[in-house]
């Protein structure tokens, strides 16, 4: 901070009014409201609305327009109030460019107006204020038919994604332009369908205005205008009994499954006029499979042809130019080479002549974004065109109002079928288990399943079960779904290699990461970047199928996409996997203050974590148990990452931190992370960590009913957290040995170990762990039949249970309370208290607690009844 007020001092800040002072513990950065654009333009956007001049008007909306680089409040933290204040900038310069629009209006220039307002309406495609603008100033420039086209797909997008019709002032705008429309004589005919040409010489024949981007919603710079000075001879039209060639491949070998988006392309073209479907998936998922299969199942809905183009945008073959496959189109509807026309413009002028009024097919194979789709699509409104590409074409989905239909990896039976189809049903019904097992290690990906199935149609005496043990290996699995030049490796390869360079180095940067799930915080830690960068380059890598999102600000990132990333920095710097584990501590710290409200961090940090710039927020305990479930593979990947790289004191802090959970499921399988966890406290040589780990083996191990082994652990915890002078550590290791020696059948030892513990809880200012000691005292009082000072200790207990202790420990000190007041003969108020204890638990969802209390709820009142 001192470099930063000397750095304002030596560009003369404070004479500005710039200054930089401490309030408190925190900073602020004080300066005239002049000098904040966001003030300056909401003072400009007033100025303008003064003017009495619309081009005075015009200047000042285009400066205050100017001081705009980007979304409001881009880069700072995430918060409910950033964020309204962001949506309220936000709206205000759609509402500038909108006076903008109209100023250029009263000014006459309708076709400025037009192109100020189609810019944002291609973003903001629901908006229908703005919209209705657009349309007003399209008809007054002269172009009813964009308007009218305008019109036609806002109300198909509300319909479609909201289930409304246009509001009154979009309405309004429509039959304005309407009317506007009637008024002006008809324009001369336009030649449509075959014509013979009996004269050598060529008779001129205007084109249609072509159906799509440029009377749609696309940008200004669409790459095919409408050419109007343009002709196309008659002779470039086919002769009426032409038989038309079909462009489609074979129909792919062993297609399996795939249903439901059968079904939904069937949904997406049927009844829908110009129908354009964007498939997309990642790499190797099979796109072009689907669109070929369906495509082949269409032999009688399109007559008149049906055609096929690989654009190679995701492909080591250069991608065709679109002259190139014009041509290609224009031969197969019919066009002789010699009548060819000459230019870009021309050919897409007659193709999308040609294409209207007849009912065609078009696949546009392989896509790398929508500029290159835009210029192939035909001008006939019976026509269907399927798209498929890596990339979601959110271009094409906004100006074009394509359908998206997004594929995934293959479901288990479907997986397991394909690999049937392609080896032959006899080796995997031999193997049902491996080959499940199989589909799971290639990720349902159809690619790698051929792959699979190639290698082992060429192994005859490998079972399914030997190569999956070795695809098992994940630093062999890539390798082995390889074949020549088809691979996994290769694919994706493909997909890296078309990202900008933002998203390519946030790829690069995946390497270290030990799970399947990624979120924009953890993203950030691993390529030490800011969240909002982050976000960026993750939304990128989702746009090209790379990560998945399940969620705002929550990802998937599939196992073999991972293994390429670590495939393309086997040495990765130590330092990203450093921040990798800082950040989950950081983030497994704040688990446990949802998880556990009132409890004290079970560890400190280790020397030098670094705090990272964000993490993770839990709303309640919840959730954070949810996460914690979540993400414990993850965990798992991330504690064997530190043991690899020498990070002891990081690996038994991410082990020791998921304590919540470990105790949530406590026969869930946790021994041999607690043993890789005491293993790294030893070689780190700390013997509190030792102790606190040793105290939870022993726990684990003790509700796994392996009392003798718990108790070897458990006895050696106490002395050494008093050796480390860890007083918190040694009550905690006391409580878990004297449970277990309860557990054991021991009614002398526990109460002593217990009344230690409480005494040292209270020593350290512990609330949490006496509450806990006062738990297990009741508990073992009632056990050797002294119920009055039971009911002492439990009363005591509930009282330091408050919140914000989590309810469970209530729940469960409650009917212990209920039990001891039961056995002394209170029976009223032992009974209101486990009817406490009950409707606690009922809403918590404390499904164990729950049962406890209602156990003790029906042998009160069997007692009573036998009383």
């Amino acid at each position: 901070m001192s470099r930063l007020r000397a750095l304002l001092a030596d560009h003369g800040a404070p004479d500005h009014g710039v200054e930089l002072v401490t309030q408190g513990q925190a900073y602020a950065l004080r300066l005239p409201e002049t000098l904040v654009d966001a003030h300056r333009f909401e003072e400009l956007l007033r100025l303008s609305r003064e003017q009495c001049e619309p081009a005075a008007a015009v200047s000042v909306l285009r400066e205050a327009l100017a001081l705009w680089e980007g979304p409001a409040l881009t880069g700072t933290v995430r918060s409910p109030l950033l964020e309204a204040a962001a949506h309220t900038l936000d709206e205000l310069r759609l509402t500038a460019v909108e006076e903008l629009a109209a100023a250029h209006g009263r000014l006459g220039e309708h076709g400025t107006a037009a192109a100020v307002l189609r810019a944002e309406a291609v973003t903001n495609p629901l908006r229908e204020p703005l919209i209705a603008a657009l349309i007003l100033a399209l008809g007054k420039a002269g172009l009813q038919s964009d308007a009218l086209g305008w019109f036609h797909r806002t109300r198909q997008l509300l319909a479609d994604q909201l289930g409304v019709d246009p509001g009154a002032v979009l309405a309004d705008a429509y039959a304005t332009v309407l009317r506007s429309g009637a008024r002006r004589p008809a324009p001369a005919p336009v030649a449509a369908g075959p014509v013979p040409a009996p004269a050598p010489a060529p008779a001129p024949v205007t084109p249609a205005r072509p159906k799509g981007p440029e009377q749609g919603i696309a940008p200004s710079t669409q790459p095919h205008p409408a050419a109007p000075h343009l002709t196309i001879p008659q002779t470039a039209i086919p002769h009426p009994g032409a038989v038309e060639p079909q462009l489609l491949p074979r129909r792919p070998r062993g297609f399996t499954g795939r249903d439901n988006e059968l079904k939904s392309l069937d949904t997406a073209v049927h009844g829908t006029p110009d129908a354009l479907v964007v498939i997309t998936g990642s790499a190797g998922v099979g796109k072009t499979a689907l669109a070929v299969h369906w495509a082949h199942l269409q032999p009688t809905d399109f007559p008149d042809c049906r055609l096929f183009a690989d654009l190679h945008g995701y492909s080591p073959t250069p991608a065709p130019d679109t002259t190139a496959v014009l041509r290609e189109f224009l031969l197969a509807l019919g066009v002789r080479t010699d009548r060819m026309p000459g230019s870009p413009e021309a050919l897409g002028a007659c193709y999308r002549e040609l294409t209207s009024g007849r009912r065609l097919l078009i696949v546009l194979d392989n896509a790398r974004d929508s500029q290159q789709v835009r210029p192939l699509l035909p001008g006939g409104e019976s026509c269907v065109t399927l798209v498929t590409s890596r990339d979601r074409l959110g271009g094409l989905v906004a100006s074009d109002a394509a359908r998206p239909v997004a594929i995934g990896q293959l479901p288990a039976a479907q997986s397991t079928a394909l690999l049937a189809a392609v080896l032959g049903p006899d080796p995997v019904a031999a193997e049902p288990e491996a080959a499940v097992r199989l589909a799971d290690l290639c990720d349902g990906l159809p690619l790698a399943l051929r792959v699979a199935a190639a290698r082992l149609a060429t192994r005859p005496h490998h079972g399914l079960a030997a190569f999956a043990d070795e695809l098992a290996d994940e630093q062999n699995r890539l390798d082995l779904l390889n074949a020549g030049d088809t691979g996994v490796a290769a694919a994706l390869g493909l997909s890296v290699q078309h990202l900008p360079e933002a998203a390519r180095q946030m790829f690069h940067g995946l390497a270290p990461h030990t799970g399947a799930t990624l979120d924009i915080c953890t993203a950030a830690a691993l390529a030490g970047c800011l969240p909002s960068q982050a976000a960026d380059a993750l939304d990128q890598l989702a746009a090209a199928q790379l990560v998945v999102e399940v969620s705002p600000r929550s990802y998937v990132l599939h196992d073999l996409v991972r293994l390429y990333a670590r495939s393309l920095s086997p040495g990765y710097d130590p330092e990203a996997l450093l921040r990798l584990l800082d950040h989950w501590l950081h983030t497994l710290h704040a688990a446990c203050a949802a998880a556990e409200p009132g409890n004290e961090p079970c560890c400190a940090l280790p020397t030098g974590a670094r705090r990272p710039v964000a993490i993770r927020t839990f709303a309640d305990r919840g959730n954070a148990l949810a996460w914690y479930s979540a993400e414990r593979e993850t965990m798992r990947g991330a504690v064997e990452a530190a043991v690899s790289a020498g990070m002891h004191d990081r690996a038994w802090c991410l082990v020791l931190l998921q304590w919540p959970l470990i105790l949530w499921q406590v026969r869930d399988g946790w021994i041999p992370l607690l043993e890789q966890g005491l293993a790294s406290a030893e070689l780190d040589d700390d013997p509190g960590a030792q102790s606190r780990t040793r105290a939870l083996l022993g726990w684990v191990l003790a509700e796994e009913n392996r009392p003798e082994e718990a108790l070897v652990q458990l006895e050696r915890a106490p002395e050494l957290a008093s050796r480390a002078g860890d007083t918190a550590g040694e009550a905690i290791a006391r409580i878990n040995l004297a449970v277990a020696l309860m557990r054991h059948g021991d009614r002398e030892r526990p109460r002593g170990l217990l009344v230690q513990a409480l005494t040292l809880a209270e020593q350290a200012s512990r609330t949490d762990t006496a509450a806990l000691a006062h738990q297990h005292l009741t508990q073992h009082l009632l056990a050797v039949g002294i119920p009055d000072a039971a009911v002492d200790h439990a009363a005591r207990g509930l009282a330091l249970a408050a919140p914000p202790l989590a309810a469970p420990r209530r729940v469960l000190l409650r009917t212990l309370y209920g039990e001891a007041l039961a056995a002394t003969g209170r029976t009223r108020e032992a009974e209101r208290q486990l009817g406490d204890a009950l409707h606690e638990a009922q809403a918590h969802a404390y499904e164990e607690g729950e049962a406890a209390a209602r156990a003790a709820l029906a042998a009160l009142t069997e007692r009573w009844r036998a009383g």
